[in-house]
């Protein structure tokens, strides 16, 4: 059997979603070719995916997940966070989006910017909209259902190695210590994006390949056997130098390019999904936090061929346009 073909076989098993709540799958609508929101909806039923993130409001989406039991994460469209900053907004926006599905549709977060970083124009409006869309989300009875929260980027992590001496940079503290205070308060994770591929393609001289694929037969002299681990753990050290150390991260992207970069290959690509789904499966959480899987979300359902950047970004797709599994996958 080819390696490629070996590879395909184990994340064919790897990927089996149904007994694995932990793992969710990022959809992405960056493309001219993707199937209809129903056909998305109900292929991830059919291969027992658990959890969905969207990253604006589709009334569509929305629709076709009544019923589905997917747990679902809500962004807040980028471009509409300014307006919610006004408190009768978010009023409307939960009044649109929210409570007319929220019977029978499973938001479990509501996501207030991607990766807004503190030097980012909307960065003043991330707080003041979580705020605003929290105390509705009380107002209408469902704090127990939705939590609140936003999505950060490890750029605003420093002193990253080892993960021990990890801390927030001096320019993100005063934009993210009084979110981590928002979310401590509300009971709420922090939601972060973390990519050992763009630090390996970034950075090749130093991470070896075999440490971002969860492949290195032994832990390295910090005591860590793999990249991702790493990365989730100097998020929780910047966080416990913040004075929130029980504050939980849930992992809102995570994936590996097929092609259009260093190491972006099926075959690789391959071996990440598999590997990362069989360690959330473990439930060995990382050396910092080792009891319980880490809630993680694959991206993405599809290869988005409108996705502006580097060539790679239009190739994280674990699904093809057609619906075909892009890796062979047998997800039942």
């Amino acid at each position: 059997m080819s390696t490629i073909l070996l590879l395909l076989g184990i994340l064919s098993i790897g990927l089996g979603f149904t007994a694995v709540q932990s793992v969710g799958v990022c959809y992405g609508v960056n493309g001219d070719n993707l199937p209809s929101k129903q056909e998305v909806v109900d292929l991830y039923k059919a291969n027992g995916i658990g959890g969905m993130r969207i990253y604006s409001p589709n009334e569509e989406v929305l629709e076709a997940l009544r019923g589905s039991d997917i747990n679902l994460i809500l962004d807040v469209a980028g471009e509409t966070l300014a307006s919610l900053a006004d408190v009768s907004a978010a009023a409307e926006w939960v009044s649109k989006f929210v409570t007319p599905y929220s019977s029978d549709v499973k938001f479990k977060y509501i996501a207030v910017g991607n990766e807004v970083h503190p030097s980012d124009n909307a960065a003043q409006f991330i707080l003041p909209v979580m705020q605003n869309i929290q105390r509705v989300i009380w107002q209408v009875g469902l704090q127990d259902q939705i939590k609140v929260t936003t999505v950060m980027d490890s750029s605003m992590i420093t002193n990253s190695y080892p993960p021990s001496a990890s801390v927030f940079t001096e320019d993100a503290k005063p934009y993210i210590e009084p979110i981590i205070n928002f979310l401590v308060q509300n009971g709420s994770p922090l939601l972060a994006n973390v990519y050992p591929y763009f630090a390996y393609a970034n950075d090749q001289q130093n991470i070896p390949l075999a440490y971002a694929l969860f492949t290195q037969n032994e832990n390295n002299d910090i005591g860590y056997g793999n990249l991702f681990d790493a990365m989730v753990d100097s998020i929780y050290s910047a966080l416990e130098k913040s004075g929130a150390p029980n504050l939980a991260v849930v992992v809102a992207e995570s994936g590996w390019p097929s092609e259009g970069g260093d190491g972006a290959t099926m075959e690789i690509a391959a071996t990440y999904y598999a590997n990362l789904i069989g360690h959330i499966k473990s439930g060995g959480g990382t050396p910092k936090r080792p009891n319980g899987a880490i809630e993680t979300y694959l991206f993405a359902m599809f290869d988005e061929n409108m996705k502006p950047g580097a060539e790679s970004e239009r190739h994280f797709g674990l699904f093809h346009p057609d619906k075909s599994s892009k890796y062979e996958v047998g997800f039942n």
